[in-house]
């Protein structure tokens, strides 16, 4: 479904990402793990079209979309869930919502993906009329993924989605993960919960330095020396 084939991207003179290469299948949930600084929301604005390749290609389902303009993506069917929520705080959570379904194909199954989203997150149904910038750090993490799925996506890009949460939330939020997975949608995810991004996907990409160092099933990685030495302590 995607495929990184040797990006560089800079930001200006400084080289952030350095011959990347990676891919999805359709269904799969991917993520992508490292250290601060390591690449990962780079890699993913990227894909999202914020940022342009300075040599290599992205291909989604074939197409090349390297240079795809970032207001593009949500009609292919890509829909990026950013750090940090960015949501428009003084509008209400249904306002939000609405907004993640502005394109045309999303807009004629609106009312389908109100019901999908506030079945996976009922909180948000209760503040379905109360604005966006008075959530809790829970709710509005809610409201971004959710206004994520309104754009009816194949591919879902989610960036540090548990950042600032409480382990119980972030327990919630991978089992949400699993939900949507489990509806079709193909997710790769930038998390620093190594244990529970590796626990809760098939595959993984480890970056360091703008480069992607080690790849393997989760399974394999999680009992990896590397990894649990620089990643789990152990």
């Amino acid at each position: 479904m995607l495929r990184v084939d040797s990006i560089d991207v800079y930001y200006g003179d400084v080289k952030a990402l350095r011959g990347v290469s990676f891919s999805l299948h359709q269904g799969e949930v991917v993520a992508l793990l490292g250290p601060n600084g390591a690449g990962k929301t780079t890699t993913l604005n990227a894909i999202s079209g914020l940022l342009r390749p300075h040599r290599g290609k992205i291909y989604f389902e074939g197409r090349d979309i390297s240079r795809t303009p970032d207001y593009a993506m949500a009609s292919l069917g890509i829909a990026h869930v950013p750090e940090g929520r960015r949501l428009f705080p003084d509008m209400t959570v249904l306002e939000n919502l609405e907004m993640g379904s502005f394109v045309p194909e999303a807009r004629a199954k609106r009312q389908d993906s109100l019901e999908m989203a506030f079945s996976m997150f009922p909180r948000l149904k209760e503040r379905i009329s109360q604005k966006a910038g008075t959530l809790s750090g829970g709710e509005a993490q809610m409201l971004a993924i959710a206004r994520g799925i309104m754009t009816r996506p194949r591919l879902m890009l989610m960036d540090e989605p548990s950042l600032g949460l409480s382990p119980l939330l972030v327990s919630k939020l991978f089992e949400i993960i699993d939900k949507i997975n489990r509806e079709g949608i193909t997710i790769l995810l930038v998390e620093q919960n190594v244990v529970h991004a590796l626990k809760h996907s098939s595959r993984a990409y480890i970056m360091e330095t703008g480069s992607v160092v080690l790849k393997g099933t989760s399974e394999e990685l999680i009992d990896n020396d590397h990894i649990k030495e620089a990643y789990l302590g152990v």
